[in-house]
């Protein structure tokens, strides 16, 4: 058995994934740089106007919006997830047996806590 100098010891393993990273960001700066060369640059009026669905857009670009929008979003994602996770968990519940319920079981109950602390505070009201 040969000992490991330090300095010495080159991980040849890594070399394919080293190649392919190469690779993949020398892909992606060439295809930025044909872009940069090849796309129009003619610019016009309609062209630097604001796109709002194919409306002309109404009213100021920088207003700002209620902070309820974002709790709306935070709390739909937190839920989402929930989802997204029960939802492999209930395909091999029968493998992974009684822990993975309790564990599942917490998991929830933190989500119920945070969903009643929403409540509480009024975090769903529309006004």
């Amino acid at each position: 058995m040969n000992p490991i100098v330090p300095g010495s010891y080159i991980p040849t393993q890594y070399l394919p994934v080293l190649i392919f990273m190469i690779i993949a960001f020398a892909f992606g700066l060439v295809t930025l740089m044909i872009g940069t060369f090849f796309r129009l640059k003619r610019s016009y009026r309609e062209k630097l106007t604001p796109y709002e669905s194919g409306n002309p857009p109404i009213g100021e670009p920088r207003q700002q919006f209620n902070v309820r929008f974002y709790i709306i979003a935070m709390l739909f994602v937190i839920f989402d997830v929930e989802a997204v996770f029960m939802y492999p968990w209930a395909l091999v519940y029968d493998k992974i047996g009684v822990y993975a319920l309790t564990e599942m079981l917490l998991f929830i109950g933190v989500l119920v806590v945070g969903y009643v602390y929403a409540w509480k505070k009024e975090a769903f009201e529309w006004d």
